[in-house]
């Protein structure tokens, strides 16, 4: 009698201990045999069913729905080695739905997934502000996206493996634009770029390159007029290629023309001298290649009220922009905008 009255102490001890079975039912705790997870929570039927928090003996922890026995529903999980976050759906363990990812580096991602990776419509800020908006594929930018990049540039079109592959527009910050096709993150078939210069290219780039550039400006006619100081004239010129050929694919060009009075010094006994008829003239002659030096005439003057020529391109090396303008140097960060954004989830 007094053995059974009193119980059995070492059984009332073990149906207290979290370590020796899961609960069946209601509230419960319970750290597994291993003793790296430690579950509190809804239990049902002897399983994990209804909101709980899984705690992993590294720090790591996930806090939310449970069904089943398995993560299923909204929660919200910490990676103790990353240091990474995620709040959203989960399905067996993995994020999946639509979600949000911070990253302990800085950035984030919101939109969805599958299996873990970013897989379908998703924002993804990195940790230097350059964003993206548009479809994903493998944890990759993959299909139609927008990205402004850290410079201010923006890009809109197709991302092939995280790559702008296919038709997009670049708009730059300096007011460039480039409208065309494009392989592996550079230009590539037929494009147009029309540079902040007023300089416009149509036609076929090759990794980067436009295929029928310009190289000189050639002035085709007349060979000889006569122009009045403040008055219009026209002159005909081409844009040519190296081989001769017309770049018909360039528009935009400024010609700068200027002119000079051949200067000639005369006997000391001459009435005549340029500098007796301009006396107000202080230039230095300038030496030509022609052979012989000249001083500078202005073909606009004050009161004729012509507007005074644009700056323009006067080498045939400088034809084109700076390489760095019209071929974008995409393999730079800034271009290409993908080596600081944060990889795959964990």
């Amino acid at each position: 009698m007094a053995a059974a009255g009193g119980g059995n102490p070492s059984s009332s001890r073990s149906s207290r201990d979290p370590r020796r079975r899961p609960p069946r039912d209601g509230y419960g705790v319970y750290v597994y045999p291993n003793s790296f997870f430690r579950y509190e929570g809804e239990w049902k039927g002897g399983k994990k069913h209804g909101w709980g928090k899984l705690l992993f003996k590294d720090g790591s922890y996930y806090e939310g729905e449970f069904v089943d026995g398995e993560i299923t529903g909204e929660g919200c999980r910490l990676w103790a080695s990353s240091g990474n976050t995620y709040s959203g759906q989960f399905v067996l363990g993995e994020p999946q739905g639509h979600g949000i990812m911070k990253y302990k580096a800085g950035g984030h991602y919101e939109g969805e997934l599958s299996h873990g990776a970013r897989e379908g419509h998703g924002h993804l800020v990195d940790p230097d502000g350059q964003a993206y908006w548009g479809s994903f594929h493998d944890n990759k930018r993959h299909g139609q996206g927008h990205m402004v990049f850290q410079n201010g540039d923006k890009y809109e079109g197709n991302w092939v493996q995280d790559r702008r592959q296919g038709h997009g527009v670049l708009c730059r910050a300096d007011g460039s634009t480039y409208e065309g096709q494009w392989h592996s993150d550079v230009f590539s078939g037929l494009g147009n770029m029309t540079h902040c210069s007023g300089a416009i290219y149509r036609g076929m780039w090759i990794n980067g390159h436009p295929v029928a550039q310009a190289k000189r400006i050639v002035i085709t006619g007349p060979e000889v007029m006569d122009v009045a100081q403040g008055s219009p004239f026209t002159l005909s010129v081409q844009l040519q290629q190296d081989n001769g050929e017309v770049a018909k694919g360039e528009d935009g060009r400024v010609l700068k023309i200027s002119a000079g009075v051949r200067y000639v010094q005369l006997p000391a006994y001459s009435e005549v001298s340029f500098f007796k008829v301009n006396k107000d003239s202080q230039e230095t002659p300038i030496q030509t290649p022609f052979g012989f030096e000249c001083i500078a005439y202005p073909l606009w003057s004050p009161k004729s009220g012509g507007l005074e020529p644009r700056a323009a391109l006067e080498s045939a090396g400088d034809l084109l922009p700076p390489k760095g303008e019209l071929e974008p140097a995409l393999a730079s960060n800034t271009f290409r905008g993908q080596r600081d954004i944060p990889g795959g989830l964990p």
